[in-house]
């Protein structure tokens, strides 16, 4: 039997500060191949070259990645600033009716990070662009060197930084089998109100929105605000996580 095809969304990337390109981070193809179980196929994360109804015929689910640019703030009723760029419109266009065919039509969606903030917009949710600027929350960007460069080391990066509690009986805390879990934290943008039809389902300690769910969704629809490629081969939750998209997957290429 041939492994079920997850499509993974790529982010827009000047090369050389000359050459337009589209690129996929290879912790998420590791993740889908190696936890997941099935065959990840990046696609242009713009809407003048991946046309939604075709993309959906071809795969069995969709990973929502991470990203360097924010969503663009238009997107969501608030006015964009030099300050929080870089913006990546075409993904914007694409991700945001992705995420309403694939829950429309049953698609398996794993969001992560920035899939996780396009979930909650595309259901009309709002985002802040530094989440740490707000009353009462931290840092939640990746650790820095007191010079202020980025820190050399990965497993200093990605290492877990923070709680997140769960809801009780919620869909994670049933995957996960407990209520309480430790993340690594990446990211300036975050959730400020959840969209229509998104249950919050993991809160940081200080307030900030983790895990959601996207309410009566006929198929697999969770969002992490964390970033769960990264280790899911040795992490016992991001590996859970992986494995159940997987499986949701491979249902999906059953019943097709």
């Amino acid at each position: 039997m041939k492994r079920p095809v997850v499509g993974v969304i790529a982010s827009a990337q000047l090369v050389e500060n000359r050459f337009a390109a589209q690129r996929v981070g290879e912790r998420n193809l590791r993740a889908v191949a190696e936890v997941a179980g099935a065959l990840p196929i990046m696609f242009a994360g713009t809407p003048e070259i991946t046309e939604i109804g075709e993309l959906l015929e071809l795969v069995d689910g969709v990973l929502l990645t991470g990203a360097r640019a924010n969503v663009h703030p238009s997107r969501f009723g608030a006015e964009p600033h030099a300050r929080y760029e870089p913006y990546d419109t075409g993904r914007d266009d694409l991700a945001l009716a992705l995420v309403q065919a694939c829950v429309t039509r049953g698609v398996p969606l794993f969001g992560i990070c920035r899939g996780l903030q396009e979930m909650n917009v595309a259901f009309g949710g709002t985002l802040h662009p530094e989440i740490r600027e707000l009353p009462g929350r931290v840092n939640h960007r990746m650790p820095r060197l007191e010079n202020g460069e980025i820190h050399p080391d990965h497993e200093v990066i990605f290492g877990d930084r923070h709680d997140v509690s769960l809801v009780k009986d919620g869909a994670f805390a049933r995957l996960l089998g407990c209520e309480c879990i430790r993340v690594n934290s990446l990211h300036g943008q975050g959730i400020l109100d959840p969209g229509r039809r998104v249950v919050v389902e993991g809160v940081a300690e200080d307030g900030t929105i983790e895990a959601i769910r996207i309410a009566d969704a006929p198929g697999f629809a969770l969002g992490v605000q964390w970033h769960a490629e990264y280790d899911p081969q040795r992490n016992p939750i991001n590996r859970a996580l992986f494995q159940a998209f997987g499986e949701a997957v491979a249902a999906r290429k059953r019943a097709t």
